[in-house]
């Protein structure tokens, strides 16, 4: 899937994102079981708002880590790994 940073990505339904004390870290929850996430991850899926384009997403981790180059086309391919998982969709 080619992304368009225009699109707003939010969670596929029965699909969330929330903190798992037992697992120590954010996870993906989602009816077929739980997907451990790491850090990098769970940074950019806690801006998934169903409001915040890739645009919105892309800029907000620039203000956080304004030391961080080249994120941009990490956080796209991060999200495209994450429609191929199907924890998220996007729409237009």
């Amino acid at each position: 899937m080619t992304l368009n940073r225009e699109q707003t990505p939010l969670f596929r339904r029965g699909y969330r994102l929330q903190w798992e004390e037992v697992q120590n870290s954010h996870v993906i929850l989602y009816p077929e079981g739980m997907a451990k996430l790491n850090e990098s991850a769970a940074l950019i899926l806690q801006l998934v708002d169903g409001k915040s384009t890739l645009n919105d997403i892309i800029g907000q981790l620039n203000a956080r880590f304004p030391e961080a180059q080249g994120l941009a086309d990490d956080v796209v391919e991060f999200f495209q790994r994450a429609y191929a998982q199907k924890w998220v969709i996007f729409r237009d």
